[in-house]
């Protein structure tokens, strides 16, 4: 007997910035799962690689989230070649590491502009065709640093924590069209374009000693996580942040290793 209660199949899902990483593993996950999956990004010809490689259970929309017109134009594509849309995964997102004094103001509305303008615009889009359909579900990937600053990604952490203050906002505005929104925040996840910078031992041996579990995350470390959002099985669940990241915000953990052990009498 199989179980209902996690049940995606049928799901129309779109998913912005669905191309590669953490997007596509979700997106390959669902579709895989029966849902219909549309995924969308800049670069046609990845979106189209992406698709083949999960042998075409997936469609895709070019759509820049940087700008709002291609957005509106890409959510009326889907809803009027498949009627809905019952999930939105809201992923597309960018990165530059420096110092924050070093920074340039196009550095930073770049960032700026994808992770939370993009975001805040795609969910807007695709809210008002929740609304009209009365219900809705709209995951929001959020990131560690919104747990803990992180060095040198100062407008990524000030972005991403925008995204988290309008995952609460839209639940709170949209709950009673029956729209759940919600975060899922990863922690530290190898994917291609991080793979060089985990590479570095020293970075790999700080990790295992922040991170509780052990290791680093993998890209499908998240996917159950998403499925159970999308799912009737998170049906009383809004305006949450669920942080998948191996316990990296438990607290700080310190590499002492039982070495250090103090008596203390009082």
């Amino acid at each position: 007997m199989t179980d209902q209660l996690f049940d995606v199949s049928e799901k129309i899902v779109l998913v912005s910035g669905g191309s590669r990483g953490i997007g596509l593993a979700m997106a390959g996950a669902l579709a895989a799962r029966d849902a219909r999956v549309i995924i969308t990004g800049r670069d046609e010809e990845t979106l189209r690689t992406a698709c083949a490689a999960a042998a075409n259970r997936m469609t895709f929309e070019t759509c820049d989230v940087s700008d709002t017109d291609t957005i509106a134009a890409c959510v009326d594509r889907v809803v009027a070649d498949v009627g809905r849309i019952d999930a939105l995964i809201n992923c597309a997102g960018v990165n530059t590491r420096k110092p924050a004094v070093d920074y340039t103001p196009e550095e930073f509305d770049k960032i700026m502009d994808i992770n939370l303008r993009g975001a805040f615009f795609m969910a807007q889009a695709v809210g008002k065709q929740m609304i009209r359909q009365g219900e809705g579900c709209i995951i929001n990937v959020d990131s560690l640093s919104t747990f803990s600053s992180l060095a040198q990604v100062a407008p990524y952490g000030m972005s991403k924590s925008g995204l988290s203050s309008m995952t609460r906002a839209l639940a709170l505005e949209w709950g009673s069209h029956g729209i759940r929104v919600n975060s899922l925040a990863p922690g530290f996840i190898l994917t291609d374009l991080t793979e060089k910078l985990w590479s570095d031992p020293n970075l790999q041996s700080w990790n295992k000693t922040v991170t509780p579990l052990g290791r680093m995350g993998r890209v499908d470390d998240l996917v159950g996580t998403a499925i159970f959002l999308i799912s009737s099985a998170s049906a009383f669940l809004t305006g949450q942040t669920i942080r998948v990241d191996g316990g990296a915000s438990c607290g700080i953990n310190w590499p002492i290793d039982g070495k250090f052990e103090v008596t203390l009498r009082t």
